[in-house]
């Protein structure tokens, strides 16, 4: 039997992303962070809460949110993902289901008019979520959404719409887990890795500790051999990969998607450009 083995653009094993919630000031300086170091990554948005363009903070208060204005101005041009995280950041299993579809929908269609754009990413608010919210997103063509459940892996998801990351900045583990992925520590029989990291840039703040996120940019970031990608890139990805068609000894394969995909076989390094039929 042919061992076939799924690889990331331009043949790499391993992708890295970052998810960030709610839109906040100390979102510029994480931003400028990835930039820096060539990371890509989604913010999560709440369309609803957005601050007035008179707010004054009081003193100490780290959960700035940005103003309709500055978000866009931020996120537009910054290369990074939109998502949403409901319209005003409610638990959404806690609320009625009309009412939960709304905080979805709207949130989407506010944000795709924002930035004209299609959205098709989520974040779950709280991290907490049901089967009934999970049929929410399906319903308004959310394409993933996001928890907080850290696996502290690098396994693709089954469940795009029960996406768990790999873990959230503050995990003490952050440093082992950035190196086991970098110099690929783990056996893992040649599948992919996936490092999905996430969190609230106001926690740096908050904790007076932007050096966590500084030192694992520049130990992970710009290496290349590791493909850096939204949310929805990889999401995409994966699932042109998943989507292509197979002979039933594995040596003819066809790629009925939009966008080549790589793979590793017995053969060596293969891409499959869209619409076109390989025989290994």
């Amino acid at each position: 039997m042919v061992q076939i083995r799924m690889r990331f653009p331009q043949g790499k094993k391993k992708a890295l992303t970052l998810s960030y919630d709610d839109g906040v000031e100390q979102d510029e300086r994480l931003i400028g962070i990835m930039v820096k170091n060539k990371l890509k990554g989604t913010f999560n948005l709440n369309s609803g809460c957005y601050k007035d363009e008179k707010t004054v903070y009081e003193k100490g208060n780290v959960q700035r949110r940005l103003s309709e204005k500055d978000v866009t101005k931020l996120y537009k041009d910054s290369g990074m993902e939109v998502a949403i995280h409901g319209f005003s950041h409610p638990f959404l299993e806690r609320i009625p289901d009309n009412l939960c579809l709304t905080e979805i929908i709207k949130d989407r269609e506010n944000l795709e008019q924002q930035f004209d754009t299609i959205v098709r990413g989520a974040a779950y608010p709280y991290g907490t979520y049901s089967d009934s919210v999970v049929e929410m997103m399906r319903m308004a063509g959310i394409a993933y959404a996001r928890t907080t459940h850290s696996t502290e892996s690098f396994e693709l998801p089954d469940d795009w719409l029960r996406l768990n990351p790999t873990c959230h900045h503050r995990n003490p583990k952050l440093r082992e887990l950035a190196t086991d992925f970098v110099e690929e520590r783990r056996r893992d029989r040649g599948y992919p890795l996936l490092f999905y990291l996430w969190g609230h840039s106001y926690e740096f703040e908050k904790d007076d500790n932007w050096e966590v996120i500084e030192r694992f940019a520049s130990y992970v970031g710009g290496r290349k051999d590791i493909w850096y990608a939204t949310n929805i890139e990889i999401h995409d990805y994966v699932e042109a990969y998943r989507s292509l068609l197979f002979s039933m000894d594995g040596r003819r394969i066809y790629n009925p998607s939009c966008q080549p995909v790589y793979l590793e076989a017995d053969s060596g390094a293969l891409v499959i450009n869209p619409g076109e039929t390989i025989k290994i």
